[in-house]
């Protein structure tokens, strides 16, 4: 898929580094930040994040830690997590990788998601098997998507037994050439939240519904402007609704205070 760019990005990025100051460069900053018995039942805890380019962000390949996260909510995230908790040993992994459908994670989890042996497996896949399918890949279907996806969770939980799943809703809004396509995009959205629903309901997962918040969102401000660029890919804002969210839904299973939204 294409990626975000602009001033959009320079403003993610100013924004996002305010989130990651390390604690040597403000003595005292965590005083107010201490573990809580239950937090620490979690030290050295090692969060992943898999899917297609909201979840890669432009991530480097390499160990830059200005960029190694990308600039999206897996980094929001980690930054607000490793902030609240400094010393709780956290890892955090993103694998997110541009253009993926269900197919291209499947090719790849041995590597990229097995071999890191991580406690939790967050995964947000599904709008380039939409976007293929709209397109006319007869190979695309809703069918064809929950096997797949089915059996990466199978393998997941065989080889490792006890990690924690996580499935965020694909979702759309009907902007630029998503909104010329609109019911066709809809149509095919629509097959593959169901599927995760189930899929999440089947393997006890964490489920984060994003639909809804998106289009609860698009009613008090413009879509394009402020949560989703074309319609795919968020806007800085868009990446911090994702955020709120999962930290919500992920902290209230694994007992870590809920960020609050002050909306």
């Amino acid at each position: 898929m294409e990626k975000s760019r602009g001033p959009s990005r320079r403003t993610f990025l100013k924004q996002a580094a305010v989130l990651s100051v390390p604690a040597v460069s403000a003595p005292g900053v965590f005083d107010a930040f201490e573990l809580s018995p239950v937090a620490k039942t979690l030290q050295n805890y090692t969060f992943l994040f898999q899917g297609d380019s909201i979840t890669d962000g432009n991530r480097t390949r390499d160990m830059d830690w200005n960029h190694v996260l990308g600039h999206g909510y897996a980094y929001l995230i980690a930054a607000r997590l490793w902030y609240q908790y400094p010393t709780s040993g956290f890892h955090f992994f993103n694998r997110g990788v541009s253009g993926n459908q269900i197919t291209d994670l499947t090719w790849r989890w041995q590597e990229d998601t097995i071999a890191l042996k991580p406690d939790l497996v967050s995964i947000l896949i599904g709008i380039n098997d939409v976007s293929n399918a709209v397109n006319g890949n007869k190979n695309c279907t809703v069918t064809g998507f929950e096997h797949d996806y089915r059996a990466l969770l199978k393998q997941t939980k065989e080889e490792l037994p006890a990690v924690e799943l996580v499935i965020c809703e694909p979702f759309v809004l009907p902007v630029g050439k998503r909104e010329d396509q609109w019911n066709e995009y809809h149509r095919e959205i629509t097959g593959r939240q169901e599927v995760a629903r189930r899929l999440a309901e089947e393997f006890g997962a964490i489920y984060i519904p994003l639909q809804d918040r998106f289009n609860a969102a698009a009613k008090k401000y413009p879509p394009g402007e402020f949560w989703l660029w074309d319609g795919v890919h968020p806007m800085p804002n868009g990446h911090e609704l994702i955020a709120i969210e999962w930290i919500r839904r992920v902290g209230k299973k694994l007992k870590f205070p809920v960020v609050s939204e002050n909306r």
